[in-house]
């Protein structure tokens, strides 16, 4: 299908054309283009893998931008691109976004994916999500309850229903951020888990992580060419954690939810499925820094993408056997 390239604004630089290319600046033409019957919404193009079909119809670019602050509540327009938010608020002294630091993309992803990272997520500070409804055709104002926020979840993803126009959040006025709650970011900044630090520093140590993981986009840097994690973290009922425990060659990673459920690593179950950093001889393959971004090394496919993506997750299921879950929207083609 010819039309206009959607794989130049994608972070994974793969996927087919779209039929059709349609910018939205302002909220009122991001509707009135997704009014229009518009097949797909596409902003940072950081969390998608894009079929290499490309979408048969019109591509809607949301490029609104805009931050309204009053106090210590954000209004920020859902095209703003999210990292350059995170460095201004950290430089204005508003804790609650520092620990998401280099994360690409745009704000109005943020509540899709339920962000985290280095143990704070976005849900944490927002206050209501403005949304237009595609199925009753009205704008709304969601709160965070109506959002249904779970990890790496909320109830705009996977759906078309909702197209986020706008997100209030909530931050606090404060030169430290704490209590850190990631061991490795503790470590990192030379401070207890629980402990303190200031909001400049956990910026430059979250970057400085995620650099050291490939997980900020650098054009000098293979690595970054992904979609970042691409598979979430299992969350297990007790008897499915302990049937992991009896199989695992050694103590799996255990992070209690309050549900009773049990979060382990998907890292450490790949790894020890045997698909370590760097593993792939072909055009995609594991990033050498991180066993859970995929990347395309260069001139690959959506197919061969999913078909790597396939091979690791039927190894976990072999070893272990857990299910692991994409974390990015896939477009076009079904899990």
């Amino acid at each position: 299908m010819s039309g206009a390239p959607l794989a130049p604004l994608t972070t994974l630089r793969l996927g087919g054309p779209a039929a059709r290319l349609v910018e939205a600046r302002t909220e009122t033409a991001l509707v009135e283009a997704v009014r229009a019957g518009a097949a797909l919404v596409l902003a940072g193009g950081s969390n998608v893998v894009i079929g290499d079909d490309g979408v048969p119809g019109t591509v809607v670019l949301v490029r609104t931008h805009g931050v309204e602050r009053d106090g210590e509540r954000l209004i920020v327009q859902a095209g703003e691109p999210w990292d350059p938010l995170v460095e201004r608020c950290v430089g204005a002294g508003l804790q609650g976004f520092e620990c998401l630091s280099g994360i690409p993309g745009s704000t109005g992803a943020t509540p899709i994916q339920n962000v985290g990272a280095y143990g704070q997520d976005v849900a944490e500070t927002i206050e209501w999500v403005r949304v237009y409804d595609r199925e009753a055709d009205v704008l709304q104002t969601l709160s965070p309850a109506e959002c249904g926020f779970a990890y790496r979840r909320s109830v705009f993803k996977h759906r078309d229903r909702w197209l986020v126009l706008a997100v209030a959040f909530r931050l606090r006025e404060s030169p430290v951020s704490g209590p850190l709650r990631y061991a490795e970011l503790a470590r990192a900044l030379g401070v207890p888990v629980g402990g303190s630090a200031p909001l400049g520093a956990v910026r430059e140590a979250v970057l400085r992580l995620r650099r050291g993981k490939g997980m900020v986009i650098d054009p000098a840097d293979p690595d970054s060419v992904s979609a970042g994690s691409f598979f979430t973290n299992p969350i297990l009922t007790e008897d499915a954690f302990t049937a992991l425990q009896a199989r695992a060659p050694a103590p799996p990673p255990a992070w209690p939810e309050p549900d009773g459920r049990v979060k382990t690593s998907a890292a450490w179950l790949v790894e020890r499925a045997g698909f370590g950093r760097g593993h792939g001889d072909g055009r995609v393959g594991i990033s050498s820094k991180h066993t859970l971004a995929l990347v395309n090394r260069g001139g690959a496919t959506t197919a061969e993408l999913l078909a790597f993506a396939h091979q690791i997750a039927a190894g976990v299921r072999a070893r272990f056997g857990v299910e692991l879950t994409p974390e990015p929207v896939l477009v076009g083609d079904a899990w």
